[in-house]
């Protein structure tokens, strides 16, 4: 029996993501793929996962690996997310911590808390399509988060009330972002602050590349800057989304959000009706990882993807015709190219596969409206040196010949 026809009105604004769809591109002979912005499976601590996996299925710990356990996740992975967020500059509790199915649940709870029909969610133009994805449900309005312009708060406020409701949120990845690999400066954080403050809005800070830096200096996570200003954690409206998947191992789906408690015990009442919690072996091994080895990981991982992000730029400069544009990431996982105004990167991947064999992510799936056909993302985690230079050399030549 068809039920389509009873379907919530939602289901209609729920849309297969063109990356998944995409990744089954990774097992076809042949192709070179920067479609996939995924971890390196070769650099995944593999030998470390098989230690506390035998570890939390010893005697002494399998009743806990393997039953029920609390909504707000494993208490020794909370702690340590308390040290972590302390190196960042941000102080808090265990009360503070959610644990979540990775950081695209988090995502999902966000937008099922505040945004009602209607609402107003301001994203970057481009963004992160799984943010997307996850707000859809919740039929919000998006427009423009504006951080570098002179746009007035009131205009905002306005066209969101035009649009049936309020701002009440703003989402961005500020450190190497997806799908753009650029980052936000510090002075452009405390904008956003002051623009969040202005229209009373929630901001949901995306930190899933944050530890992911190669150039430059650090710069202060937006939770930790608000927090600079109000003192307390609770007094704060930024909802910081951390993740292991592009650390330690995007399979085992363990994600966490900081935020003021009020925010955090919402959260929890939802986990509860979702899935009541995270499963408690891979917390407990992501726990014990962790505490053995994610500094000295991470700088593994920065040294390798420093060297692939500095291959990709290097053959884009040799390989890309004039009229290509691209973006030059500090960390990160993607460059972002522009190309000519009238070329469509859908159709141009389309050739690419059936001619030089090269996938890639057109961009327009990152804009909220639709636009931004001549854009594609690259993604260079997964790619060697050499498959690198090969790979964009291909490109710009279908690019030249189209």
């Amino acid at each position: 029996m068809a039920l389509d026809h009873i379907f919530a009105s939602r289901a209609a604004r729920m849309k297969a993501s063109e990356i998944r769809e995409l990744l089954k591109l990774l097992d076809r002979p042949g192709i070179l793929s920067f479609a996939g912005g995924i971890p390196d499976p070769n650099l995944f601590p593999a030998q470390e996962f098989a230690a506390a996996c035998s570890t939390a299925l010893d005697p002494a710990h399998a009743g806990q690996a393997l039953q029920y356990s609390v909504s707000e996740g494993y208490m020794p992975l909370r702690r340590w997310i308390v040290a972590h967020m302390a190196q960042l500059g941000i102080e808090v509790s265990v009360d503070n911590v959610l644990i979540t199915s990775g950081s695209q649940q988090a995502l999902d709870y966000l937008g099922k808390l505040f945004l009602s029909p209607g609402d107003t969610a301001l994203v970057g133009w481009p963004t992160y399509l799984g943010a997307l994805a996850a707000f859809n449900a919740y039929e919000p309005r998006y427009d423009r988060l504006t951080i570098n312009d002179n746009r007035a708060p009131g205009d905002i406020a306005q066209a969101a009330e035009a649009g049936g409701g309020r701002v009440k949120l703003a989402y961005l990845s500020p450190d190497f972002a997806n799908p753009t690999g650029e980052t936000i400066d510090r002075p452009g954080r405390e904008r956003l602050l002051d623009l969040a403050e202005t229209l009373d809005c929630a901001v949901i800070e995306d930190a899933a590349y944050q530890a992911l830096r190669y150039d430059g200096d650090d710069i202060p996570p937006i939770l930790a800057l608000e927090l600079a200003r109000k003192g307390t954690i609770d007094a704060c409206r930024t909802v910081y989304c951390g993740s292991f998947s592009k650390t330690l191992s995007p399979g085992l789906r363990v994600g966490w959000a900081v935020a003021a408690r009020p925010v955090i015990s919402q959260m929890v009442l939802l986990k509860q009706a979702a899935d009541l919690h995270s499963a408690t072996m891979n917390q407990m091994a992501v726990a014990e990882v962790a505490d053995r080895c994610f500094d000295s990981h991470v700088t593994t991982l920065r040294d390798t993807y420093r060297a692939r992000r500095d291959a990709m730029l290097t053959a884009l400069a040799a390989h890309m015709p004039d009229g290509v544009t691209w973006t030059k990431p500090e960390g990160g996982m993607f460059v972002w190219l522009t190309l000519p105004i009238g070329t469509d990167a859908a159709a141009l991947l389309q050739r690419s596969l059936d001619t030089v064999q090269v996938a890639f992510v057109p961009g327009q799936a990152f804009f909220a409206d639709g636009s931004g056909a001549n854009t594609l993302r690259l993604s260079f985690s997964c790619a060697d040196e050499a498959t690198i230079a090969e790979g964009m050399r291909r490109l710009g030549q279908l690019l030249r010949d189209a």
